[in-house]
Order: structure tokens, then C-alpha cells, then sequence
């Protein structure tokens, strides 16, 4: 499960196993996880995020999609 950013109290990662998907971010908070397609963006899954939080990472998200991206196929492609 490569960690590919850290903001705050949020870890931006993806799990290895799940190359049969578009890229997308899994984004662990202290208690809970969501899930960020990455192109275009979109919530994909959560579970357990409140609304104002996912708002916060929804922005980073798009402020560190190309970041995101590249990662998730650097990784992938191997």
C-alpha cells in the first residue's frame, strides 16, 4: 500500500492489487477512508469521511492531480 503523499492528517495512497481500475487515490484520515477517481475527478467511494471533510480533500485532490496520476501509473506500471 505505497504512500504517495501526506497533508496534514491525511494519507494519500493506493493499494497494489488493483491495476483493472482508472486511476484513482484511496485517502486514509485518522478514522476513516475515502476513494477519488482521478480523471475526471470524483468521489468514488466513502466510508466513514464527514461532508466537510471530504470538501477539503476533494480540493487537494485536484490540486495534486497530475502529482497523483503520474504516481499511480508510475507504480502501476511496473
Amino acid at each position: 500500500m505505497p504512500t504517495v503523499l501526506r497533508i496534514g492528517n491525511y494519507r494519500f495512497h493506493f493499494y497494489s492489487d488493483e491495476r483493472g481500475e482508472p486511476a484513482h487515490i484511496h485517502v486514509r484520515t485518522s478514522d476513516a477512508e475515502c476513494k477519488f477517481w482521478l480523471d475526471p475527478i470524483q468521489l468514488a467511494r466513502n466510508h466513514g469521511v464527514p461532508l466537510h471533510t471530504l470538501r477539503d480533500i476533494e480540493r487537494l485532490v485536484y490540486e495534486y492531480q497530475e502529482y497523483l496520476k503520474e504516481k499511480y501509473h508510475e507504480y502501476h506500471r511496473s
